[in-house]
């Protein structure tokens, strides 16, 4: 009976042991995401993708550049191209949230809906593919970072870690790898060539683009110019 009693006393102390590490690990796990977006406000991230890749000693070429070093046409050509609201959202688009979900009830696929805060989420916090509990992940991430970080630093971030190529992270890096040239310095169609290729960036070469990716870079120069004031919290004027 005593042998019974240690050994229930045994197994009764291993699960609180258990229970208090679990606890701690899902303090950690909810606790660590703001804990970084306030260290990243002074300091430069780096993406999943990023580590994924320096994990299996995989060449990164990223040169992080402050916003007002990163051409005003690239970043008109990106917010114009990726998130026409995202200076007046909160991080979600409600609404076109709502399209997906009524397109995605009647069996249709749905598609977009990631504003430019939520693909910065999943690039410093989640995996990248499509999945619906990451796309869920991604709202209190995105409002999160909405919360807690300026717009300006929010794209600063987004700019300096989106993939456009092979191991090419962020505009400075892509500017220099496609063109040849700094960020600071790239035209209007250069800048619309890299902003369409975001969606696709293994498979569109802003350099020498196909029909399909050109059309795209003209349809993006065309949206910058009749955009009208939605870029005022990012560029001066």
């Amino acid at each position: 009976m005593a042998k019974k009693n240690k050994s229930s006393s045994a197994a009764g102390g291993f699960l609180r042991f258990v229970r208090r590490w679990v606890l701690r690990l899902g303090l950690a796990i909810v606790l660590l995401p703001p804990v970084l977006t306030i260290i990243y406000s002074v300091v430069p991230p780096v993406s999943t993708l990023m580590l994924a890749r320096y994990a299996q000693f995989l060449w990164v070429d990223r040169q992080w550049v402050p916003l007002d070093e990163i051409s005003p046409n690239l970043i008109k050509s990106v917010i114009a191209s990726e998130d026409s609201r995202y200076c007046s959202n909160h991080g979600v688009e409600w609404g076109a949230l709502q399209n997906q979900v009524e397109a995605l009830s009647e069996g249709e696929t749905p598609r977009g809906a990631s504003t430019i805060t939520m693909q910065t989420a999943k690039n410093l916090f989640l995996w990248h593919g499509r999945s619906y509990v990451r796309k869920v992940l991604e709202l209190p991430l995105a409002l999160m970072l909405d919360a807690i970080l300026t717009k300006k630093r929010i794209l600063e971030i987004y700019l300096n870690i989106a993939e456009w190529g092979e191991g090419v992270f962020g505009a400075e890096a892509a500017a220099q790898a496609w063109f040849g040239k700094p960020a600071n310095d790239l035209t209007r169609v250069e800048a619309a060539r890299l902003a369409t290729a975001l969606p696709n960036p293994l498979g569109r070469n802003p350099a020498k683009p196909g029909a399909g990716h050109r059309s795209l870079a003209a349809k993006n120069l065309a949206r910058v110019k009749g955009a009208g004031a939605i870029f005022g919290c990012v560029l001066p004027g």
